[in-house]
């Protein structure tokens, strides 16, 4: 695969996770009580195809990073390794969210019922996307692979995610900004990395244009 097609799947491949969490965050707000099954198994639903896609982005992130300073490899490995954890943990949340929802014969709130999920989704998780993503800002202000702004503002981003890891102290009421599973250790967090993720992989894939290949070269000496 060339440097060009490895960029505009791992840019496209980056939109899609965005837009799929983008749709997804404001599912859980939409009932002040326990939600109906169909909106809680559609928002995981829509999780997943997430997070299959910010698999194969972190994948490809992984391979341009070797490609184009194979020095950093080591980084860039870092950077799939914590993105493949975090995708990994999340995953396991949404399955425990999804058997408790189909087990029971009443609608229930899975981010207060499902007390497994509180910490998976929360304190866990975040530390996880903070490693991901210092790796990830390394790589790029070392290698130069994409625009500055995009690793200043991964390292912007992990500051954030680790400031949350501490929130597994304060209780369960997702109403409540810091708690384990509160708004803004979990929805707001997520909304954010969404958002982010967006540009990103707008920019990754835009950055396709700019590769200089052996044949621009030759075109461009006259050859």
């Amino acid at each position: 695969m060339s440097e060009t097609v490895a960029r505009r799947l791992t840019g496209l491949t980056a939109v899609i996770a965005a837009v799929a969490l983008i749709v997804q965050v404001p599912l859980y707000f939409l009932y002040s009580g326990p939600p109906p099954d169909a909106n809680v198994l559609s928002r995981l639903l829509i999780g997943i195809v997430a997070l299959a896609s910010l698999i194969v982005f972190v994948t490809g992130f992984r391979e341009l990073v070797k490609r184009v300073s194979p020095a950093h490899e080591w980084v860039g490995s870092i950077a799939f390794a914590t993105g493949l954890v975090y995708a990994t943990i999340t995953l396991v949340s949404m399955g425990l969210e999804a058997g408790a929802v189909i087990a029971v014969d009443h609608p229930i709130d899975p981010t207060i019922d499902v007390s497994g999920t509180y910490i998976l989704y929360g304190s866990i998780s975040r530390l996880m996307l903070a490693l991901f993503l210092t790796a990830l800002g390394h790589a790029v202000i070392r290698t130069h692979l994409l625009p500055r702004w995009t690793g200043r503002s991964a390292y912007v981003l992990a500051g954030l995610s680790l400031a949350f890891v501490p929130s597994l102290f304060f209780g369960n009421d997702p109403s409540f900004f810091y708690a384990a599973n509160g708004w803004g250790t979990t929805a707001l967090m997520g909304a954010i990395l969404s958002y982010w993720l967006l540009a990103l992989g707008i920019c990754t894939y835009r950055s396709a244009a700019r590769v200089v290949t052996p044949a621009t070269d030759a075109a461009a000496l006259g050859h």
